[in-house]
């Protein structure tokens, strides 16, 4: 799998696909959605999507493709590598989702959590198949959250499509597992292959699994925070690991705003009643506050 655009700038998000094939174009087709990397602490969260048409679908389960979970790493590199070769009648496409992107989202003014991402991530792949001229007739999707809301969320976006939101979906339809496999292989490529923009003494590749409770992702992580600039952009930086890790490794910051005063939090219901506002001055709300906004005193 070619990721060199993704090496060029892993910063935020980057879509890579496979030609379509010219019958997908014809006849109906399946897709199947699924993601790889989504509870690591490090690393990218990467969606796939997988397609043929319906009358080529048991040669697609002819590849014996199962969910990458239960397949090895070599497992997983063949299979791609064939329906690579396959590619007359099997087409792919991903979205790879930096841990920069997924942290500044979370922790943005206007909070963008890990579900909703993961939704808008999927339905933006299912409509670019569509925008490709794919002729998708059924989808079958790897639920994030209830599968109920995701499905019927999906089926109004998409009304005349048939849509399945299953979980363990990727065990259970061969086009969804062969999504999970060209999801893996390119989270696993990605990892392997991360360019690091920061310039780190002694750098370390072996974090170990990239989850959180992983003893030598932990030590991978308190070995390279910075105590003022954090961690590296490898580092989905939102998560609770990272930041227990960043409060307890790293100094402290205080950020100073003189429109708050003196004021240690907020008063009684009743202050905000009082009749004497020297006692109690009144401050503007949060809004103008972080923004550094002031009434205007003279037109």
């Amino acid at each position: 799998m070619d990721l060199s655009e993704l090496e060029r700038d892993n910063t935020g998000r980057c879509r890579l696909s496979s030609p379509v094939p010219p019958v997908c174009l014809k006849e109906p087709c399946v897709l199947g959605v699924d993601e790889a990397g989504r509870g690591p602490v490090l690393g990218p969260m990467v969606y796939a999507i997988c397609y043929c048409p319906l009358s080529r679908l048991e040669d697609l389960e002819a590849l014996k493709v199962a969910d990458s979970k239960t397949l090895s790493e070599s497992e997983r590199d063949r299979l791609f590598a064939k329906m690579e070769e396959d590619g007359d009648f099997v087409g792919w496409a991903l979205d790879v989702l930096s841990p920069n992107l997924i942290s500044t989202s979370m922790l943005g003014r206007v909070k963008y959590n890990l579900n909703a991402l993961s939704h808008d991530t999927a339905t933006g792949l299912v409509q670019f198949a569509l925008d490709q001229g794919v002729n998708v007739a059924q989808v079958f999707v790897d639920t994030v959250g209830l599968p109920e809301t995701y499905q019927e969320r999906l089926q109004q976006r998409f009304p005349g499509i048939e849509v399945t939101v299953k979980a363990k979906a990727d065990a259970l339809y061969p086009v969804v597992s062969a999504a999970s496999i060209c999801a893996k292989v390119a989270r696993d490529q990605a990892v392997k292959n991360w360019k690091f923009v920061e310039k780190l003494q002694d750098l370390d590749t072996d974090y170990g699994s990239g989850y959180p409770n992983d003893p030598k992702t932990k030590a991978w992580l308190r070995k390279h925070v910075d105590p003022v600039f954090g961690f590296p952009q490898f580092v989905r930086f939102s998560w609770r690991t990272a930041q227990s890790i960043l409060e307890s490794e790293a100094e402290d910051v205080t950020w100073e705003d003189s429109e708050t005063g003196n004021q240690e939090g907020p008063g009684k219901i009743k202050s905000y009643f009082s009749e004497s506002p020297q006692t109690c001055p009144h401050l503007p709300h949060r809004y103008f506050q972080e923004r550094g906004l002031e009434s205007a005193t003279v037109l």
